[in-house]
């Protein structure tokens, strides 16, 4: 791609309304110093000094979605309690739409709590419900989400599956179904217990590990060829538009029916791969709906992981930093 193209493309991102559809979290960081061992049971004792709390699960991919210069609605269901008015308060600071968080006096708002000591991880909470939503906070959820896109006409819909119960089987077919009525691009970050519901989506991006899982294939090689038999197995059940597989650092690989290729990841210095995959998804379903083209959506999403991956902890992606290294590695 030549620079002004690269850089018009960047450009229209501003112009798109995404809507992120899945489960939310509150990653909070309790950071203290150990000096001592519990004289109650062998364990330390974290003397804590100061916490914080980012955004988790669905909302990083928000997040992603927000650096990039998109419009973000960001819909879950989340609990009527402290945790749920931080986490909202939280996308609300980042010029997130909030109106599709629904509050549910049956289940708590995901969150994870990582105690950390001299940047060792000593201990992780988690407070959740991972059952699939009640009937009763289910129709309520879909009928709000339905009738939003139905007003806004958003471009973009992004699936982001945690196995944390929001994206149960009815919840996921009557959105997709909606988005394919209106025109709205779908794309979907699934996870093993509904890998196989998210028929007719335009973009399916799954990990290696996700695709062993929900497809039970060994996938030994990773070449095109075994990869390729991925393809041709996900489309037999979900007749769906492109696949997209993330694979570490063997690159990225995508196939929609006419176009594919296995594209080697660049050289990077990897500090941490955590939420590599939520700027990818980000990333690839921008791109997508600007161009309608994978091998640019590939290559892109491609770089957009390598470059969060140089940085310790979630980080979203610095639009300006891709936007280099897109010129610089795509001409």
């Amino acid at each position: 791609m030549h620079t002004e193209a690269i850089q018009d493309l960047f450009s229209k991102f501003d112009s798109l309304h995404v809507v992120v559809v899945g489960d939310v979290m509150l990653d909070k960081y309790w950071w203290g110093d150990i000096e001592r061992i519990s004289p109650e049971a062998p364990v330390p004792i974290v003397a804590l000094h100061h916490e914080e709390s980012r955004l988790g699960g669905a909302a990083n991919v928000a997040l992603n979605l927000k650096a990039l210069g998109a419009k973000v609605s960001i819909a879950s269901v989340i609990g009527d309690d402290a945790n749920g008015v931080l986490l909202a308060s939280l996308c609300a600071e980042q010029g997130m739409d909030t109106s599709l968080l629904l509050k549910s006096k049956q289940r708590p708002t995901t969150s994870k709590i990582r105690v950390m000591s001299k940047n060792q991880h000593v201990l992780r909470l988690d407070d959740e419900v991972t059952s699939e939503l009640l009937v009763e906070e289910e129709h309520p959820f879909i009928d709000m989400v339905l009738r939003f896109l139905q007003r806004e006409k958003p471009q973009v819909l992004i699936f982001e599956d945690y196995n944390k119960g929001v994206l149960k089987e009815n919840v996921i077919h009557r959105i997709t179904q909606h988005c394919k009525e209106i025109g709205v691009i779908t794309a979907v970050d699934p996870k093993k217990n509904n890998f196989l519901a998210y028929k007719e989506v335009d973009i399916f991006k799954p990990n290696l590990k996700e695709v062993r899982e929900g497809l039970h294939m060994p996938i030994d090689t990773v070449d095109e060829q075994s990869l390729t038999a991925v393809h041709e197995a996900l489309f037999a059940t979900l007749q769906h538009r492109t696949t997209f597989i993330t694979l570490s650092e063997k690159g990225v690989y995508y196939n929609d029916g006419n176009k594919k290729a296995l594209l080697p990841c660049h050289r990077r210095n990897i500090a941490d791969v955590s939420g590599a995959g939520d700027t990818v998804i980000a990333t690839a379903a921008l791109v997508y709906a600007i161009t309608k083209d994978p091998a640019i959506m590939a290559a892109i999403s491609n770089i957009a992981g390598g470059i969060v991956c140089e940085e310790v902890g979630v980080v979203p992606i610095d639009k300006a930093t891709l936007l280099a290294e897109c010129t610089r590695l795509l001409q």
